[in-house]
C-alpha cells in the first residue's frame, strides 16, 4: 500500500481557483435572494402607493398646516 504523493506544484492557482468559483457562485446567490426578497416587493409597494397618489391634493394640505416657510397658512 502506498501513499498518494502530496501536490506541491499548482496547489495555489488551484485553491484560488476554487475559491474563485465557490465565491462568485455565493455572490450569484445573494444578488438573486436579494433580488426576490427586497427589491421586486419594494417595487410592488411604491407602484401601489403612487397609483392613486395626488401630489397636488398633499401640497394643499401641507400648505394648511403651515409646514411650508415660503407659503403662508391659508386662514379658514
Amino acid at each position: 500500500m502506498t501513499l498518494a504523493k502530496p501536490q506541491m506544484r499548482g496547489l495555489l492557482t488551484n485553491t484560488i481557483k476554487k475559491n474563485l468559483i465557490i465565491g462568485t457562485v455565493l455572490s450569484v446567490i445573494a444578488v438573486c435572494g436579494w433580488k426576490y426578497t427586497v427589491e421586486v416587493p419594494r417595487k410592488k409597494k411604491y407602484a401601489e402607493f403612487y397609483k392613486d397618489y395626488d401630489a397636488m391634493a398633499e401640497f394643499e394640505r401641507m400648505k394648511a398646516l403651515g409646514l411650508f416657510q415660503s407659503c403662508g397658512q391659508e386662514e379658514e
